[in-house]
Order: structure tokens, then C-alpha cells, then sequence
């Protein structure tokens, strides 16, 4: 049986994986952010039928990730984020760096700590839950996404790194999906301790601007880029957006400084014409 680390296993993505691959049969170890969390998710298992384990483990927090060198973990997945929204011109530097410490610094620790036994072992699966928005960015997300584009290089350079040690990396990359996470992403400026008169945007009026998918397949391939049934490194969801993705890192290459200059962006508007959590 093998035992799967899930980091961020309270809400969202981490949440349902944990409980379908217990379901499975693993070995599961769901982190939570928060002590209520272990309470909270140890009760969604019992009414799932499925045992797992649960821990406090904040990322963020070392004393939390250094309890977790002395498991004894076969596949990692660094699940665990936070979305700070608003725009680059405005976000305060407190919100950035928890930005980057919750979604690189506490990962990239906790990873050295678990890759120790993995490599003493010859084996081991180490997944980070990436997002199409480490591959483009969006208006308003450019904290969130920076931190997105940061991890796509961690990942691509541990691949290459730990391969002599028969370690395995792979990125998961959601696109939007209706988990709230996104939504949640644009309310953040609320808790800003800024001065709001110096503000360019008015953020009571800017919602997350894309439709939002049923997360059901970030849950699959999820489980299946754990599980090893999906060998793929690099894996969106979904799928259909791929070639939009293509699309617009082309369009870089050819982007001039004055394309558009004077007038609002396409994606900045829908920000100001769309409702939150619109599905697709």
C-alpha cells in the first residue's frame, strides 16, 4: 500500500482527491492548514465510508513541515495555495509575500524534507497542483500567477534533477474551475491594510473574468497522475483549453509594447462585466 501526502487536503482539489483515493485503498495523509480542518475532514471520511489520516501541516509553518521528514511518504502531492488578487500597481507587499510563501517557499521546504526518504528508497512521486496560470496571466492575478509560474520552474527543474535518484515530478494545471478558489481570489482586497484612496482599480466592481468549469476532471486526472495511471509531466485541465494556451504563449513572441495602448484590454473589461462564479 502505498501512503500519498496531500498538502491543502481542507477545502477544494485536495479535499476530494484525498477522500477518492482512500476510497482507493491508499494510504492517505490529508494536511490540513488548521486544527479545525482535522476535525472537519476526519468527519467527511467517516461519512464517505473511508479511513485516512489526518494532520495539521500549514506549509507555511516549519515547525508543521518538520513533522512531516519523519513520515514515510511514497508520493507527494503539493496541493496547498492561496490566490491573492488585485492588481500589480496595488497589491500591498504583506499580501505578496504570503503570496510566495504559501504557494513556493512552504512547498519547496516540505519537498526537501519528504524527497530525503524517497531517495534513500530509489523511488517516489513528487506532483505539484500547478494552474494554467503559471503558464499565462490574467489582469488582477498577477501575484497569483507569478507564484503559479514559479512553481512550473521548481517542478521542471526537480524533474530534471532528481531523475538519478528514480524520483518521478509532474504538474497538474486547472483551469478555472467553480471551487470558489478563484472568486475568493477577488475579494482579498477587503483585508487590504492599504490606503484605498491610491488604489488605480475599484475592486468592489472587478470579478474573476472567465466562465468556470465543474472541477470533476481535476479530480480524475489528478488521482491519476498520483497513481501513476497517467505518466504524462505536464497535465491541464481541461482539455479543450489547451489550444488557447498554445495560442496565447505564441502571441507573445509577436506582441508589441504599443498594441492597444490607450484603451482597456478585452479581459479587463469582462472583469467588470462579468458575475462571480459564472459557469461555463
Amino acid at each position: 500500500m502505498k501512503t500519498i501526502l496531500i498538502t491543502g487536503a481542507g477545502t477544494g482539489f485536495g479535499h476530494e482527491v484525498a477522500l477518492r483515493l482512500a476510497a482507493k485503498g491508499f494510504d492517505v495523509i490529508a494536511g490540513v492548514e488548521i486544527a479545525a480542518q482535522v476535525h472537519a475532514v476526519t468527519e467527511d471520511a467517516k461519512k464517505r465510508g473511508v479511513s485516512l489520516r489526518v494532520e495539521k501541516l500549514d506549509v507555511a509553518c516549519e515547525g508543521d513541515r518538520q513533522k512531516a521528514a519523519d513520515w514515510d511518504v511514497d508520493i507527494l502531492l503539493n496541493n496547498a495555495g492561496i490566490s491573492e488578487g488585485g492588481s500589480v500597481a496595488d497589491i500591498p507587499a504583506e499580501n505578496l509575500r504570503r503570496q510566495y510563501e504559501v504557494n513556493i517557499i512552504g512547498p519547496v521546504m516540505l519537498t526537501q524534507l519528504v524527497l530525503r526518504k524517497m531517495v534513500a528508497k530509489k523511488k517516489g512521486r513528487v506532483v505539484f497542483m500547478s494552474s494554467v496560470a503559471g503558464l499565462t496571466t490574467d489582469p488582477f492575478a498577477g501575484a497569483y500567477s507569478s507564484s503559479k509560474h514559479a512553481l512550473e520552474a521548481v517542478a521542471s527543474a526537480l524533474s530534471q534533477e532528481v531523475k538519478e535518484f528514480g524520483i518521478e515530478v509532474a504538474t497538474v494545471n486547472p483551469g478555472p474551475f467553480l471551487t470558489g478558489f478563484n472568486d475568493r481570489m477577488f475579494e482579498t482586497w477587503k483585508s487590504w491594510q492599504d490606503d484605498p484612496s491610491r488604489r488605480l482599480f475599484d475592486y468592489s466592481k472587478i470579478a474573476f473574468p472567465h466562465e468556470q468549469y465543474d472541477p470533476e476532471p481535476v479530480f480524475e486526472t489528478t488521482i491519476g497522475v498520483l497513481t501513476g495511471a497517467i505518466d504524462t509531466y505536464r497535465n491541464v485541465e481541461p482539455k479543450e483549453i489547451i489550444p488557447q494556451q498554445r495560442e496565447q504563449l505564441d502571441a507573445i513572441w509577436s506582441q508589441k509594447v504599443t498594441d492597444g495602448l490607450g484603451k482597456r484590454p478585452e479581459l479587463v473589461q469582462k472583469a467588470y462585466d462579468i458575475k462571480p462564479a459564472t459557469p461555463v
